[in-house]
């Protein structure tokens, strides 16, 4: 193990930390109390485009730092881990398109006019299966890499930690916005792994 290893989980600490204030609920009712409707409008996309830029340094970290293989898998075995991230990938792109781009990324709330009817609890599709298709398919990408040294381990154990965390604390905002549906929701549907529901 490199000190390199320390330092990324470091570093994927101080991100989560500081994505978590970000997407708290009490950050974002001081912005909307300071700057009305304005803010709730522009929330979602400011936040997204910080979450972005503060992560790439941190992506930046297994790749500039000193590092050491731990394990490559060989052929053919590569090539089903690579068909396995391209998976998570689709995945990942059709759970987004689910609940909308636009949406995702923020621009539809940016724009929206007054008046207009609030966000609709998503059960279909991929949140059929489980609550948080884009974190499930965040997690299979990650640990299907063909080649794994402790830089990268520490990126991968860092990150799937702030997911499964991250997962919990927006359930908390999901049954305080959509109250006994998401209740029921979840009481259905399995948080990350199909079929098992840990609630």
């Amino acid at each position: 193990m490199t000190a390199s290893f320390w330092v990324i989980l470091l570093a994927v600490l101080l991100y989560g930390l500081l994505h978590s204030w970000l997407a708290s609920l009490g950050l974002k009712q001081r912005l909307s109390q300071r700057f009305g409707h304005a803010a709730e409008r522009g929330y979602r996309l400011a936040y997204n485009l910080i979450a972005v830029l503060t992560l790439l340094p941190v992506l930046v970290l297994p790749v500039a730092l000193v590092d050491v293989e731990i394990y490559r898998i060989p052929l053919p075995w590569m090539a089903l881990c690579l068909a396995g991230q391209a998976l998570a990938a689709l995945v990942l792109l059709a759970s987004i398109l689910h609940t909308g781009l636009m949406t995702f990324l923020g621009v539809c709330q940016l724009v929206r006019c007054e008046g207009e009817a609030p966000p609709k609890l998503v059960v279909t599709g991929l949140y059929r299966w489980v609550r948080h298709p884009l974190y499930t398919a965040g997690l299979l990408f990650i640990w299907l890499m063909p080649v794994m040294t402790w830089n990268l381990l520490a990126l991968n154990l860092g990150v799937s930690v702030y997911i499964v965390v991250g997962a919990i604390f927006e359930e908390r905002k999901l049954l305080m916005e959509f109250g006994p549906d998401y209740a029921e929701y979840k009481r259905k549907t399995p948080m990350l792994i199909p079929g098992l529901n840990l609630k």
